[in-house]
């Protein structure tokens, strides 16, 4: 990757299905910075299109198409979740940094061999979880450490979204092969991505998860219970069935309470700090030189685009990601087999190493038994 501030660093996106239309308009929010040069897709007519609304050059059929036509900084990556590691492999070996989509990967283990490639090539792999990027995020976390905030002592994060059967009739949605998990791997991982950004280490995950309505495989339903290495509590719940959506985050510390409401994105009007009492002091620390950056793939890549400049790491990296793909890993494993999962304990030989599916979710074991599936 070429570290400069001019020209431009050059982009390409693989994948133009809904999530690109976020990364392109980000580009193009930051055309100042960062061109959009190249467009994969498998589907000429999806990639022409794409290529025409967001004024790209060229488009590819595939993604070693591209890499050998055009001199690269980031590749982002927004195909469905089974293709990641094997795109941004592609990526790393020919030397250009990719910028993945959520999930990352579809296992610790398939994270893992990111990491090693990532080691023996030397060029860093990217991770799409923008909500820490937003300005509330970065205040909160540098309140937490000046010490404004107190200790950490309870904290919520609930993802309650709502997904129709319509939604899942694209094959991939809703399938442990290609998508590796319902709500806990696609939906909720954002929210429970800042908490944990927010909270730092966790030590042990006692979970459950159902397939309460949805035409699916995977999960429409996950609640975890959390014990962080702080001493602090939470709960994480995940949902694709509920009518009234909300994305919301509360975190108790012992000098205040800081809650956010949200859907798919936050600004700092969606940010709520409540001190003790008649005590102001939080909710002035809060406030004071706040910018007001909205959480979104803009802020993110805009952080990513300065940490180029500086020549310093951009996040988020993927060993923070791997952080948060473990949780997901223990909250599969706590749900289906009813134990307490310890961080770390997830190790190569486990089945929920390999997959998030591990040894089964029980209405498919069920199913099975029962003759219901093949």
């Amino acid at each position: 990757m070429t570290h400069r501030t001019s020209p431009k660093y050059r982009a390409a996106i693989v994948g133009t299905g809904g999530i690109a239309t976020a990364h392109a308009a980000a580009l193009t929010e930051l055309a100042g910075r960062i061109e959009l040069v190249g467009a994969v897709d498998l589907d000429p007519a999806r990639a022409a299109t794409f290529a025409e609304k967001w004024s790209v050059a060229h488009t590819f059929p595939d993604l070693a198409g591209l890499l050998a036509a055009e001199e690269l900084d980031l590749v982002h990556i927004c195909t469905p979740p089974g293709s990641h590691v094997p795109l941004a492999i592609e990526c790393l070996r020919a030397g250009v940094v990719p910028l993945i989509e959520k999930p990352p990967a579809l296992s610790l283990a398939e994270m893992d061999e990111l990491a090693a490639v990532e080691k023996e090539t030397g060029v860093p792999v990217l991770t799409v979880f923008q909500h820490r990027f937003g300005s509330g995020a970065v205040r909160l976390r540098s309140l937490l450490q000046e010490g404004v905030l107190g200790r950490p002592l309870l904290a919520s994060a609930n993802t309650l979204w709502y997904r129709d059967a319509d939604y899942f009739s694209l094959p991939w949605r809703g399938n442990w092969d290609v998508e590796g998990g319902g709500p806990t791997m696609g939906h909720g991982i954002h929210q429970f991505d800042l908490l944990l950004s927010i909270l730092g280490d966790w030590e042990e995950v006692t979970a459950v998860a159902g397939r309460q309505s949805r035409p699916t495989d995977t999960e429409d339903v996950s609640v975890a219970l959390v014990r962080f290495a702080s001493g602090a509590i939470a709960t994480v719940i995940n949902s694709v069935v509920s009518v009234r959506e909300t994305s919301h985050l509360r975190f108790d510390f012992e000098n205040a309470s800081v809650e956010l409401d949200h859907l798919y994105g936050y600004g700092n009007r969606d940010w709520t700090v409540t001190g003790i009492g008649e005590d102001t002091s939080v909710q002035e620390a809060w406030n004071d030189n706040l910018p007001d950056e909205a959480s979104g793939h803009s802020s993110q890549i805009a952080a990513i685009l300065d940490a180029l400049d500086a020549g310093t790491a951009p996040g988020v990296s993927l060993s923070a990601a791997r952080n948060t793909m473990e949780f997901v890993a223990a909250v599969y494993a706590s749900s289906f087999t009813g134990r307490r999962v310890l961080r770390g304990e997830i190790a190569p030989g486990d089945p929920f190493y390999s997959s998030m599916l591990g040894s089964g979710a029980p209405w498919l074991v069920s199913a099975e038994e029962a003759g219901v599936l093949r």
